[in-house]
C-alpha cells in the first residue's frame, strides 16, 4: 500500500466519524434515549481521555475529542469451540464515558454505515475485517506469534498490530471541522516495539 493509500483510510473514516457520532436516538428495550447536542460535540481534552479497562478480547479502540465516548472492537468467542465467531468474529460497541460510563449497542445507521465492519472468513483460523464506511482498507484478524490474536494493518507501508485509533479536533464547525491530526497506534509485530503513525490531513 503506498502512502497516499495509507491515508485515505483515516481521512475517509473520520468523514463517517464526524458526521454519525453527534445525532444519537436509539431505542433500548422500548425506550427512547436521547443526549443534548452541543454537549456530545463540546471538544475534551486528549488528557482527560479514559483508557478502556484491559480485556483479552479488545483488539483495538477508537476515541475523538468530540467527547469521550469511545468505540470498543472486540472479539466474538463462540463458546463451543473457543475460537471467533466465523460469520460475525468482531463485535462492536460503545463505552459511553460522555454519559455514565455505560456499556451501548451501535445504533442501526452506526453499524451499517460508519463503524460497523465486514467480517469474513478466510479459513485456517484467519478473518478479512473491513470498516463498512471504507471498505478499501483491509485489516486481518489473526493470531500472531504470541499465540494470541489480533488486528493487523499496513499504515505507512509498515504492518503494524493495531491497537487504537485517535482522532484530534480543534474548532471549526460540523460541516467543516478543523482536523489537526489522525493518530494510529499499535505494535510491530516483529519486534513487539510500540510505534505510532499520524496523518495531517
Amino acid at each position: 500500500m503506498n502512502n497516499t493509500s495509507s491515508l485515505r483510510f483515516p481521512l475517509i473514516l473520520l468523514t463517517f466519524i464526524i458526521f454519525a457520532l453527534p445525532v444519537k436516538a436509539v431505542v433500548t428495550h422500548g425506550v427512547h434515549l436521547s443526549v443534548n447536542d452541543s454537549a456530545r460535540r463540546r471538544p475534551v481534552d486528549a488528557s482527560v481521555f479514559p483508557v478502556p479497562p484491559a480485556n483479552a478480547n479488545t483488539m483495538f479502540y477508537l476515541q475523538r475529542t468530540t467527547n469521550t465516548a469511545t468505540l470498543m472492537y472486540e472479539l466474538n468467542i463462540d463458546k463451543d469451540t473457543g475460537k471467533p465467531d466465523t460469520d460475525d468474529p468482531m463485535h462492536v460497541y460503545w463505552i459511553r464515558y460522555n454519559e455514565k460510563g455505560q456499556k451501548e449497542e451501535l445504533n442501526y445507521i452506526q453499524r451499517k454505515f460508519a463503524y460497523g465492519l465486514s467480517q469474513k472468513s478466510l479459513g485456517n483460523d484467519k478473518y478479512d475485517i473491513r470498516f463498512v464506511s471504507y471498505k478499501k482498507f483491509p485489516l486481518t484478524l489473526m493470531k500472531a506469534a504470541d499465540g494470541k490474536y489480533h488486528i493487523f494493518a499496513t499504515v505507512s507501508q509498515k504492518l503494524m498490530a493495531l491497537r487504537s485509533i485517535f482522532i484530534k479536533i480543534e474548532g471549526g464547525s460540523f460541516w467543516l471541522p478543523n482536523i489537526v491530526h489522525v493518530e494510529m497506534k499499535g505494535t510491530d509485530p516483529a519486534t513487539g516495539k510500540e510505534f505510532t503513525e499520524r496523518f495531517k490531513p
